[in-house]
């Protein structure tokens, strides 16, 4: 893909923004690759997806201003709908995705970063939504992640003021889940996706989607989408794996994703 790199490392996908003269900026040719290059993903051997961008300063500066500067209405309105296509696809995509916020994650950076299931970040990264000093609103998920993430009262002053925050006041209201030293990101986020891939896929796919249903219902309807996935583990093979495993305290089990 021309602004998109991607490559495994055993079951973890790397996928790396890499548009680094316009610090990662998102233009309707990025948002293309992007697409296409989760669409290509071979979720039977990868388990888990980082997300990044390339260099030293931008994970994604944001949606590509110079781009969006001539649009009208309905441009704008067709641009907010392409973006949202793509992070709803990252949000519902069946394996765990980590954005690694290696620098400014700024508009549509900051909310590509939240379609992921989690973020951890450098030091010097900065998020922000900065759209209303720009006379716009967020256009993809902005305004409905942040609230979900940090709670209403916040994201509002967030996008009202288009205050930028550092690394460890995203830590402090929970937009992120850690910071690290800028040389250590990758790994850190590496040692994660590891971490997770070497856990039961079914089951690890199947708690994604109970927690991202869930968050959309009542806690009723919620606990019933719960008991379904719970009760469609038992028909895998790395159930009956993991528990045995378990019963003859063996340890380092492997498991085969069916």
């Amino acid at each position: 893909m021309g602004y998109v790199k991607y490559e495994t490392k055993s079951a973890v996908a790397v996928v790396t923004i890499d548009r680094e003269k316009a610090l990662n900026a998102l233009n309707a040719e990025v948002l293309d690759d992007l697409k296409a290059t989760f669409e290509g993903i071979d979720t039977e051997t990868v388990r888990c997806v980082i997300v990044t961008g390339a260099g030293e300063k931008s994970f994604v500066a944001g949606a590509d201003i110079a781009a969006m500067s001539g649009m009208d209405a309905q441009g704008g309105e067709a641009f907010g709908k392409k973006g949202n296509d793509i992070f709803r696809m990252i949000e519902t995509f069946p394996l765990p995705v980590i954005a690694a916020v290696n620098g400014f994650a700024l508009g549509g950076g900051c909310e590509l970063a939240m379609s992921c299931d989690f973020r951890i970040c450098a030091e010097q990264a900065i998020f922000g939504q900065p759209e209303v000093g720009l006379g716009i609103t967020p256009g993809f998920g902005g305004t409905q992640r942040l609230a979900r993430l940090v709670g209403p009262g916040m994201a509002k002053q967030l996008i009202y003021t288009a205050k930028n925050i550092k690394a460890a006041e995203a830590l402090r209201i929970g937009l992120v889940n850690a910071v690290y030293p800028a040389e250590e990101l990758m790994a850190a986020a590496e040692k994660l996706a590891g971490q997770i891939a070497a856990n039961a896929p079914v089951a690890v796919r199947a708690c994604k989607k109970a927690i991202n249903e869930g968050l959309e219902q009542p806690m009723e309807e919620a606990i019933v989408t719960e008991e379904k996935l719970f009760g469609s583990c038992f028909a895998t093979e790395d159930q009956k794996t993991g528990m045995q495993a378990f019963l003859e305290k063996k340890k380092g089990v492997s498991f085969q994703n069916r």
